[in-house]
Formats: C-alpha cells, structure tokens, sequence
C-alpha cells in the first residue's frame, strides 16, 4: 500500500512539474504590439496599450514586388527581411519574411537561423539549394528549385541557395518561425569576427596553415541584408 502511495505521489508531481516549466503553445492575447518607446528589457518586446494600437503597426510599405541591388556585395545576393523590428504588430507571433534577390551566379551564403524554420519559395529563375545535419553525420540534403518549388530549411541547420544561371536572376521568398530569426552567416562570423579569434584557434579547427588563416580573415566580408 506504501508502495502504491509512493507512485502515486511521484506521478503527481511529474505532472505538476510538466505544466510549471511547459510554454505557453500561442500568444495569450490578440496581439502584442511592440512599444519601441520602453526601456523595459524583456526577451521580445513590451507591449503598447491596446488603446493606442493602429492599422499601421500592422503594415509596411515595403515595395517585395521590386527588384533589389544585387551588386552591393561579392557573394551577389540581397535578402529584404520583414521583422519585428519593422512591424511591430509582429511580436508574439513568432513569423516573418524575406524577398532575397539572387544576380546570375550569385548565392546566399552557408548560414544558419539560430530561431526559426524556414521555408522557401522561389518566384522567378532556379536555384541549387541544400542544408547540413547536426553531428555526428553531417548529412547533406541538397535539391535544385524551379519556379513554384519550395523548399524547408530546419531550424539551427546551415543552410544556402545558390542561382546556378549565368545570365538569369532569380526570386525568392521566405517565411521564418520567428518574429526574429537571427542569421549567423558562418564565413562572416568565423572569419569577420570582432575582434577576431585567434588564427592559431582556427588553424588547428580547419587543419589549414595559418597564413590561409590570416588571408581568409583580411577578406572584406559583407553583409547581404538589408
């Protein structure tokens, strides 16, 4: 009977343990627009008196239907992100976008997105796609897209596209699982770091001499986004 007593008590506060640390699985609320006005520090964003909210917090003009600059960097892509930085009536809501702009030839680079699964959708042109499983396998799942082709990108996986065309542009769009994905593009953050990391760290990482090193990091490294 003890024994029985015992169990009992244990499932009990697994139970209760479960439901103290488990997330909330969607917004309490209809929204929460951010208050880009607080100096309260939360992870995300205060929230603005529901009073005060308007339709604009919830649009931006911002002109996907447009070509952009593919010119602007070495690697000859340009990626437009809609965050919640640029509309605020996005927190909480754990979504944004991305047009990015391929010139021929041109890729986005092996990056990873450290909140967010993404999934692409290309518009115009084709594009070699593929992204990289965690250790130990390594696992490299690559496709090549045409137009209206879409492609899921795992969060936390390095991923990239890259438009095979010589003399075509292609088009995309992305949606991600968070109002703010964060992008680590891992050429930029190995290499590009401020300060940088030591050339005998990265020499020993990707068994090369450490001149290889110290040219890799004398590289201008751009930032695609905009």
């Amino acid at each position: 009977m003890a024994s029985s007593s015992f169990f009992l008590i244990i499932a009990l506060l697994s139970v209760v343990s479960w439901q103290a640390i488990a997330s909330d699985p969607s917004p309490l609320q209809d929204f929460c627009v951010a208050d880009n006005s607080s100096h309260v520090l939360v992870n995300g964003f205060v929230c603005k008196d529901s009073k005060d909210v308007k339709a604009e917090d919830f649009f931006l003009a911002a002109k996907l239907d447009m070509p952009r600059d593919t010119k602007m960097n070495k690697v000859g892509s340009n990626v437009t992100l809609i965050n919640v930085m640029r509309i605020p009536g996005l927190n909480t809501l754990g979504i944004s976008l991305a047009r990015i702009d391929y010139a021929p030839l041109g890729e986005n680079p092996p990056h990873t997105h450290p909140r967010a699964t993404e999934i692409l959708t290309v518009l115009e042109g084709t594009l070699y796609v593929g992204f990289v499983t965690s250790n130990p396998d390594n696992k490299f799942l690559s496709k090549v897209l045409n137009k209206g082709d879409v492609f899921v990108f795992p969060e936390g996986l390095i991923h990239f596209q890259f438009n095979p065309n010589p003399y075509k542009p292609a088009v995309a769009i992305a949606a991600l699982s968070s109002q703010n994905p964060g992008a680590i593009t891992i050429a930029n953050a190995v290499f590009g770091s401020k300060p940088m990391i030591s050339d005998d760290v990265l020499a020993k990482a990707f068994q090369v001499d450490k001149k290889t090193v110290d040219w890799l990091q004398s590289q201008f490294w751009a930032n695609n986004h905009n």
